[in-house]
């Protein structure tokens, strides 16, 4: 992690052309690097690419929304500093944000002076936590099962099973949303990110595949439930 105030590196995630331009120029006037990405799209494909020391994202973004946007890198990064820069100002909306994942909510409009503020107080936390990378990762149960989000591995019983990259997503993203409903666009754009290339029959193989690991009966699931016309919900505690 870079210094807070020479070379971090800010991705700013806005549709606003006029308020993408005046971030980036005052981020710049403080030495930080900047990369603006003008929708979720490009803000996913940004992000993999510039490795950015912190974000700023707007919710209301075309193409892949901020709140989902948000979801799919929590999924591969916990540490990130993500700061909301939102006109929706309403506490549900804040609450939602933060449910999510995200460090800190700002609403439009705002004063300049507060945001460049934040993003330091969040990039001085993010330097003081730069140490604590012994993190496990994560684990989940549920029946017989248990999952090591960390090393990819998971266990039904005895028997081991090594998982894949997307397998370890949805995973991820289910166990983070337990007996909630997640449509199948929303498991697509967060587990593969915006792209016209994978159907939702991907998400439907993907599930047979989850099932065939950890149900008892794949063909009568307990754990991993389709719900008809929505898509498909885990139930943990069942």
């Amino acid at each position: 992690m870079m210094s807070t105030k020479t070379g971090a590196h800010i991705l700013i995630i806005e549709d606003d052309a006029h308020i993408a331009e005046g971030l980036r120029l005052s981020l710049g006037l403080n030495g930080y690097s900047v990369t603006v990405a003008a929708d979720g799209a490009e803000g996913l494909a940004k992000w993999k690419q510039v490795s950015p020391d912190l974000i700023v994202l707007d919710i209301m973004l075309p193409v892949i929304d901020g709140l989902t946007l948000l979801q799919s890198i929590r999924l591969e990064d916990s540490r990130l500093p993500i700061l909301i820069l939102s006109a929706k100002a309403a506490p549900e909306d804040v609450i939602r944000g933060l449910h999510f994942g995200v460090d800190d909510y700002l609403t439009k409009p705002f004063h300049l002076e507060e945001f460049l503020l934040r993003v330091e107080r969040l990039l001085t936390r993010a330097n003081w936590a730069d140490d604590a990378k012994t993190s496990p990762g994560g684990r989940l149960r549920f029946g017989s099962n248990r999952v090591d989000f960390a090393t990819q591995t998971a266990w039904r019983g005895d028997q081991k099973i090594e998982l894949t990259d997307q397998e370890t997503k949805l995973l991820k993203l289910f166990a983070a949303n337990p007996n909630k409903v997640l449509a199948r666009s929303v498991l697509l754009e967060v587990g593969w990110g915006y792209t016209r290339t994978v159907s939702s029959r991907t998400i439907d193989n993907f599930m047979v595949r989850l099932r065939r690991y950890f149900e008892e009966n794949p063909k009568k699931p307990v754990y991993f439930k389709s719900v008809r016309a929505k898509g498909y919900r885990f139930d943990p505690d069942t």
